[in-house]
């Protein structure tokens, strides 16, 4: 429940705090003196819309600070989210501190539990806490699009459309992925196309990594055989004397001082190693002048193997400029688009896929939207008694309340005995609430019968039908009298106080009307008085005392007369609640 308000500099109040009851809470007070300026305070605290306008003349900043008391349902359900933002209350679990700050600057601060937080986390944290009725949801009532899921929360059945709304954007992403699909076709089979004629060209190459590099190598032994087999004949001429008898070569050479060292061997061990260096010497260049024999049969002119290997190269170069600069780089190329026309040929796969996914999610969907429907059906009947009961009290005998639900044929849509109908996220219902307010008259569209009185009325009713099944602890009602006559206000007060009895709920209520104010179980009188040429807005609990005059105040007849009645309110008010105590309690 909401505890304790704290405004400063807001509109015309200049610092206020209010300590509210459990129960039933009334704010009264003349046209303008700050009732609703309050409640605009509680609606900014929870999240709602700041403008700078609000921030009291001839300051910086507004601030309203509101703490509540949570029960341990509520704490179950808050908690969970302080916990994961590190905002729990250390000193006290069951308080609850939202504040918001409104500088004329334009920035707003907000704040739970002391600390920080952005807007949208300070809305989610206050959304459960309460329920603030005012006087434009006479106008949402009327309009249709607000009754489904007015019947949905009387039903108890938000959590089954939740379900269903889950399934339909479920269904809708598949949706969106055949259609795309669909949509893109033509596209698909151009890039399988080109993807094919790139694989095509790539694996006729048969390419091998590194081969560009062993092909330039080659080309320059082939491009430069000439001055290369003239340089090897003639390193072997020198090595081992071929095609030159009067060259000493090296081997001759080499033989000759492995003779002499051998000589020298013989008389001196001593030298032995060193005659084996100058046989391995020997050996060695025999080795080299066979390899580079054998070099000179590679390397000889041939002119159309050149030619062979500048046309490789040229073929690999072509495919560089395609798909990349190196031979790693084309094949990795190759291994992508191996990849995407496999995707792409499964496209048809995918499709057929989809299209059966689809297929059982329309089923799927008709069959819990046809259950949720009948389920509606089945509440709606119960909610017209409960409206129509309280309507009957407040003046509106005869009244009839029903509701009508209607469902479209759509060629695409949903499956339902055998039908097609079309479907959102709230299922396959068109509901709208209808009314007759005299007995004999037809049931038609609130819009089209009820005037502004009967509105507030019915109104009232829907809520106090609605209020049984609101977990929401704190109800706010503003001006919620506006178009009932004293006569009924009595029976509007005895309601709203139910509320509190009943349903457990704090109810806080600013009314004109004295026979409704009767019942509050605290009474909160609102007045401006003017301190140095400022507007500045008072809020006092009454006693009875003052209630009595207050009420007085409100009934606008003669003193003595308005104060007798005053007390006859209160008295009757008293012996209603008793009455209904009792009957608890039984």
């Amino acid at each position: 429940m909401l505890a304790e308000l704290y405004i400063r500099n807001f509109a015309i109040i200049d610092e206020l705090r209010l300590q509210f009851d459990p129960g039933f809470n009334v704010l009264t007070g003349e046209t303008g003196a700050g009732k609703s300026i309050i409640l605009d305070a509680v609606t900014l605290v929870l999240g709602g819309r700041a403008d700078t306008t609000m921030v009291r003349a001839e300051t910086q900043e507004a601030y309203v600070e509101a703490m509540f008391k949570l029960s341990p349902e509520l704490q179950s359900a808050v908690h969970p989210l302080l916990t994961e933002e590190g905002l729990e209350n250390e000193e006290a679990e069951d308080i609850l501190i939202l504040a918001r700050e409104l500088r004329l600057n334009g920035r707003n601060i907000c704040r739970i539990n002391g600390r920080t937080v952005n807007l949208t986390l300070l809305r989610d944290i206050a959304e459960p806490l309460i329920d603030i009725h005012g006087q434009g949801e006479h106008l949402s009532l009327l309009k249709p699009r607000s009754h489904l899921p007015l019947l949905d929360s009387y039903a108890g059945l938000a959590g089954e459309q939740r379900a269903l709304a889950r399934e339909v954007a479920a269904l809708q992403k598949v949706q969106r992925e055949l259609a795309e699909l669909r949509r893109d076709a033509r596209t698909i089979a151009q890039r399988i196309d080109i993807l094919k004629y790139q694989l095509e060209e790539i694996e006729a190459a048969k390419l091998k990594p590194g081969e560009e590099d062993e092909l330039k190598q080659e080309r320059d032994r082939l491009a430069n055989s000439e001055q290369l087999n003239r340089a090897a004949r003639e390193v072997i001429a020198l090595l081992t004397g071929l095609d030159d008898d009067d060259v000493h070569s090296v081997v001759d050479k080499m033989g000759q001082a492995e003779r002499a060292l051998n000589q020298l061997a013989r008389y001196d061990e001593s030298q032995t190693a060193l005659l084996e260096r100058v046989q391995g010497l020997g050996f060695q260049i025999n080795e080299v002048a066979a390899d580079l024999q054998d070099y000179l049969d590679e390397v000889e002119f041939n002119p159309k193997r050149l030619d062979q290997v500048e046309e490789r190269l040229e073929s690999i170069n072509r495919l560089k400029r395609k798909y990349g600069d190196t031979i790693e780089a084309i094949l990795e190329t190759r291994d992508m688009a191996v990849v995407e026309l496999k995707q792409l040929q499964n496209s048809e796969i995918r499709t057929g896929e989809l299209e059966q996914e689809q297929e059982r999610y329309l089923r799927h969907i008709g069959k819990l939207a046809l259950a949720l429907s009948e389920k509606r059906q089945e509440a709606a009947q119960e909610l017209a008694k409960n409206v129509e009961a309280p309507l009957a009290e407040l003046g509106m005998d005869g009244a009839r309340f029903s509701v009508e639900f209607e469902c479209e044929p759509m060629a695409e849509g949903v499956y339902v005995n055998g039908q097609r109908l079309a479907f959102d996220s709230m299922g396959i219902d068109r509901a709208e609430f209808l009314i007759s307010t005299n007995p004999g008259e037809p049931l038609k569209p609130m819009a089209r019968v009820a005037s502004g009185g009967e509105t507030s009325r019915l109104m009232l009713s829907l809520k106090t039908a609605l209020a049984q099944v609101d977990r929401t602890p704190t109800l706010i009602f503003d001006e919620i009298d506006q178009g009932i006559g004293g006569r009924i206000g009595d029976v509007v007060g005895r309601k709203l106080w139910g509320l509190t009895a009943v349903a457990h709920h704090q109810v806080i209520v600013v009314t004109h009307l004295p026979q409704l104010a009767g019942y509050g179980d605290v009474h909160f009188h609102v007045s401006k008085q003017v301190h140095g040429q400022r507007t500045v807005t008072n809020v006092n609990m009454l006693d009875l005392t003052g209630r009595v005059h207050e009420l007085a105040s409100m009934l606008g007849t003669r003193r003595e007369h308005a104060e007798g009645g005053a007390k006859s309110i209160l008295e009757q008010a008293r012996q209603t609640k008793e009455a209904a105590k009792v009957s608890l309690v039984q």
